[in-house]
């Protein structure tokens, strides 16, 4: 009877074990199977596709290196910079300005190629962590650790899920839920773009000395995890290292480094005395080139009505 007993307890164990492990990878193709969770751990089969994203950088040993690469790698970078920091935060997170539909749609798809997620799912993080900045209820304060608020907060159970309760206004449009529930499918396109893009460079310009295996390692891997890190400094570095020359209630930084890093973000302690401003650089000198671009978008009337930083709020210096 007891060893019964044991083997029923084993199987069990076993199948919700293995249920586990399905329901996570189904959660890789539709992640709005992900359920609500106060489970703080890191969920290791979730994790696995971001290993890998780093292991095969590795591969820079293989397939070698060329200007060509370099350079595709360089443009994706600031492509899909651009589309997170002026349309994932300050579009979607902040409603800093006005844009037509399909530019909207547009850059949530750049955004979304750069497997950091869908829009919603980013937005209605990045909400919640204004409302709660560097409290308890704040995902990713570095409060809780340095690698915690780089990486380990969006790997944890706990925040898989898309709050979509925090971004009703979003969901009307279903090409955006669509972008965010299969999150996996623009970054599989633009890898194999990569791909494609590189076996035709080398069959029609072999001059360029780049194929598309080379092409794929870095205007994929190289650039995606380059672009990752930098991201995940705002979280990590931005509210540690810097000056604040606004009193607010977090602590935020302005850190000169990070802004030329990640197009303007950088200016975090500014970006927290006001988040809802399209501009985050507040001074002349504090460079912001999300800001610069989006201007230059304006000027052609692909968006519009940017709102600025109100004069009475740029005064009141710590």
């Amino acid at each position: 009877m007891v060893g019964i007993t044991l083997l029923t307890r084993t199987n069990f164990t076993g199948n919700r074990f293995m249920k586990q492990i399905l329901t996570t990878i189904a959660v890789w193709f539709d992640s709005w199977k992900a359920k609500e969770s106060e489970d703080d751990r890191i969920d290791w089969v979730r994790v696995f596709p971001f290993v890998v994203m780093h292991l095969a950088c590795l591969a820079i040993f293989v397939v070698g290196v060329s200007p060509a690469a370099v350079i595709i790698a360089i443009a994706l970078y600031a492509l899909r910079m651009f589309a997170i920091t002026a349309f994932y935060h300050r579009y979607f997170s902040h409603r800093s300005f006005v844009t037509s539909r399909p530019i909207q749609f547009l850059f949530a798809a750049l955004g979304a190629s750069s497997v950091q997620r869908g829009p919603l799912w980013w937005a209605a993080h990045h909400r919640r962590h204004h409302r709660y900045s560097d409290e308890s209820q704040d995902s990713h304060s570095p409060r809780h650790g340095f690698w915690h608020s780089h990486l380990g907060w969006f790997l944890n159970r706990r925040n898989l899920r898309t709050r979509t309760e925090e971004v009703n206004e979003l969901l009307r449009y279903p090409e955006l839920v669509w972008l965010d529930r299969f999150d996996l499918v623009v970054p599989i396109f633009l890898a194999c773009l990569c791909l494609l893009t590189g076996t035709l460079m080398e069959a029609f310009a072999p001059g360029l000395g780049t194929n598309g295996p080379q092409v794929l390692v870095w205007g994929f891997f190289v650039s995606t995890v380059i672009l990752y890190h930098a991201t995940f400094t705002i979280n990590s570095l931005a509210h540690r290292l810097g000056s604040q020359r606004f009193p607010t209630r977090d602590d935020s930084r302005n850190n000169f480094f990070l802004a030329l890093l990640t197009f303007g973000e950088g200016w975090h302690n500014n970006h927290h005395r006001y988040p809802g401003s399209v501009r985050q650089g507040f001074r002349w000198w504090e460079i912001d080139m999300t800001y610069y671009l989006l201007r230059m978008m304006a000027s052609v009337g692909l968006v519009w009505d940017l709102r600025g930083v109100p004069e009475r709020l740029r005064g009141r210096q710590r």
